[in-house]
């Protein structure tokens, strides 16, 4: 049943990123930015043809294949060998559809569209979506497990 749980997390989580990247160039145009929180939070509407910081930049099939490998390598060391508690399910969901996310976006798009866009501290940090957010929670959260479960003797729950 967990399991069941979390392909439902996976169908909205995915679903909610891209109908928020469906429905962002009906508001905000491409390279446009709306100020929500002033010298704070912006809506950036950008085409990011890489990775993270851009790193990778136009190098999309590579990007696509390893998007294609985390996502097997997740399934064949965490899904299928181990019985999923309920925080291994919310986790794995997580990080599966942040994957999923921009991995659509590059198949279909051949780029990831971000919009998330924040000034923290006069730094302007690299615009982001929610599959990114997705991604980092989902490995935070298993990093934070992992070593909770080193510490008390255990390997990942099963």
């Amino acid at each position: 049943i967990k399991l069941i749980l979390m392909i439902l997390l996976i169908i909205i989580l995915t679903g909610l990123d891209q109908i928020i990247k469906y429905l962002l160039p009906k508001f905000v145009l491409l390279n446009e930015s709306k100020e929500i929180i002033k010298n704070f939070f912006y809506i950036t509407n950008v085409n990011n043809y890489g990775a993270a910081w851009s790193t990778f930049y136009n190098h999309r099939i590579l990007l696509i294949i390893i998007s294609l490998l985390a996502i097997l390598i997740i399934y064949k060391t965490f899904i299928k060998s181990s019985k999923l508690t309920k925080l291994n399910s919310l986790l794995l969901g997580m990080l599966y559809s942040g994957i999923l996310g921009n991995l659509l976006d590059r198949i279909f798009r051949g780029y990831v569209i971000d919009y998330l866009d924040f000034k923290i501290f006069g730094y302007d940090y690299p615009v982001f979506n929610l599959a990114d957010i997705l991604i980092v929670l989902g490995i935070i959260g298993l990093l934070i497990k992992s070593f909770k479960e080193e510490k008390n003797g255990k390997v990942f729950s099963k």
